[in-house]
């Protein structure tokens, strides 16, 4: 399957802004934060700032994204696809994701890898794993091995 967006930059600014526009900077740069970690320990989500945005598996003939606002299913991938650059806070996910591609954004998340909204039910994933910090609605966690891949 193609990416829909190739550039690192707009990958990254509209993941941020699909998943944590209402959360305002600080849960924008916390998702890119996620996005980095990802993309310094490759592995399943991918290799690079766009694979991993838009990181999918198949299951049961449906496509699942690693970040929901790209899930067909999902109201935010309309929007996410057609912001431009008039939206406030997109062009403050842009500035971000600006500053993520040239390794000047500083990690919030304290290396987390995974993060979930608390208002609703923990997934599975987050069981066990190491709870690093909560930023806005997103509880932030490390579930991938450091210098393994995974």
């Amino acid at each position: 399957m193609q990416l829909p967006i190739a550039d690192p930059v707009q990958a990254a600014a509209r993941t941020a802004w699909g998943e944590a526009r209402g959360e305002g900077s600080r849960g924008m740069q916390a998702v890119l934060n996620v996005i980095a970690n990802r993309v310094a320990h490759p592995g399943w989500w991918g290799r690079d700032i766009a694979g991993v945005c838009q990181a999918h598996t198949t299951k049961n003939n449906s496509t699942y994204w690693q970040f929901s606002c790209w899930d067909e299913t999902d109201p935010n991938r309309t929007k996410l696809l057609m912001v431009t650059d008039s939206d406030a806070q997109f062009r403050e996910a842009l500035t971000l994701a600006g500053c993520l591609v040239a390794d000047h954004l500083p990690d919030l998340t304290n290396g987390s890898d995974h993060y979930y909204d608390w208002r609703g039910k923990r997934p599975a994933w987050a069981q066990g794993r190491f709870y690093k910090c909560t930023i806005g609605h997103h509880a932030f966690y490390r579930v991938g091995l450091i210098g393994n891949g995974k």
